[in-house]
């Protein structure tokens, strides 16, 4: 949805305010790009996945009875957190997962609505019974 006048002239009066106030802090965040905090999150995640390997590895190595399991796990469960965090990086990089689900409109045909492919089991009750209300 667009921005009215008043809105734009709102903004345009804050975003010259910025500028006057700080302008080195004003030009650092209008020329930075959120996918490249996104793509630094990415890199540390993998290098975080790496040196769980590494723990992982290690604690297999070491033959100290609980020692060797308690590296493992922490081993293990820093390769799961960091491809966690690799792929909700990823999803917010791409924009996957962001778009709101299309609901289907009171259409005229007889057909199916237009509804996302994997619609949850609620959603297609209700479907159903919205269909069985109208007299579908």
């Amino acid at each position: 949805m667009p921005l009215s006048e008043h809105e734009q002239r709102m903004l345009e009066q804050i975003e010259s305010a910025l500028y006057a106030e700080d302008p080195k802090f004003a030009h650092a965040v209008r020329s930075t790009n959120p996918q490249v905090h996104y793509k630094r999150r990415i890199v540390k995640a993998a290098f975080g996945f790496v040196v769980g390997v590494g723990a992982l590895m290690a604690g297999l190595v070491i033959n100290q009875g609980s020692v060797t399991i308690a590296v493992s796990v922490t081993g293990f469960l820093l390769m799961v957190v960091c491809c966690v965090w690799a792929l909700t990086s990823w999803k917010r990089m791409t924009g996957i997962g962001t778009e709101p689900a299309a609901r289907g409109g009171g259409g005229g045909g007889g057909g199916r609505s237009s509804r996302p492919a994997k619609a949850g089991f609620m959603e297609r009750m209700e479907e159903r019974w919205r269909r069985r209300t109208e007299g579908d």
